[in-house]
């Protein structure tokens, strides 16, 4: 009985841990960006609204010198994705990465474009909810690398209590305590959308 007793504590205790732990990250994805420096680059993680656009916003503000935009469609041109009125100058400084197709495959796409342009400091755009495991894995394959989060809020997150949004949240919570726990395998991504 007292072992039973025991057991049921420690699953309350992991439960208000767990609740603890989702609250802490909705807070954080619900935070504006803050101050940025100067960087030698900024990456940007494709894969939802303004992520784009906020990159090439940051470099024409020369907040970078130069800009990858990892896990682009291979269809997609830099044409399409820079505004008419951009200076041509402008398109020499960005980099398509068209190989990644998850966030483990923009950190290795972002390790290599790091390396071929000598980057010791980088901005990340995503959204603010992926921004946390986008640090995770980014970190892990530019452990010498200054990174510094800037966060772009998309759509779902202006009604953060919505059902959708809240899934949405749950969702890339799990992942990111899977990538914690060095769960990184493109089978538990798929079994966390299913």
């Amino acid at each position: 009985m007292l072992f039973v007793r025991l057991l049921l504590r420690l699953a309350l205790l992991a439960c208000f841990a767990f609740a603890g732990g989702f609250g802490w990250f909705v807070n954080d994805a619900l935070r504006p960006p803050g101050y940025l420096p100067h960087a030698d680059g900024i990456v940007a993680l494709t894969g939802g609204a303004g992520r784009i656009d906020t990159s090439l916003n940051l470099l024409a503000r020369n907040q970078g010198e130069r800009l990858l935009i990892s896990g682009v469609d291979t269809q997609t041109t830099l044409a399409a994705l820079l505004p008419s009125t951009a200076p041509p100058a402008l398109a020499e400084r960005i980099t398509l990465g068209y190989q990644a197709r998850s966030t483990i495959g923009n950190a290795t796409e972002t390790a290599v474009w790091v390396a071929d342009n000598h980057i010791t400091s980088l901005i990340v755009v995503t959204a603010s909810y992926h921004m946390r495991r986008a640090l995770l894995e980014l970190s892990r394959t530019l452990p010498d690398v200054t990174l510094y989060p800037y966060p772009v809020l998309p759509p779902a997150m202006e009604h953060p209590l919505r059902r959708s949004s809240l899934r949405l949240l749950a969702l890339e919570y799990l992942k990111w305590l899977g990538a914690l726990g060095g769960f990184t395998s493109p089978s538990l991504s798929r079994t966390l959308h299913s």
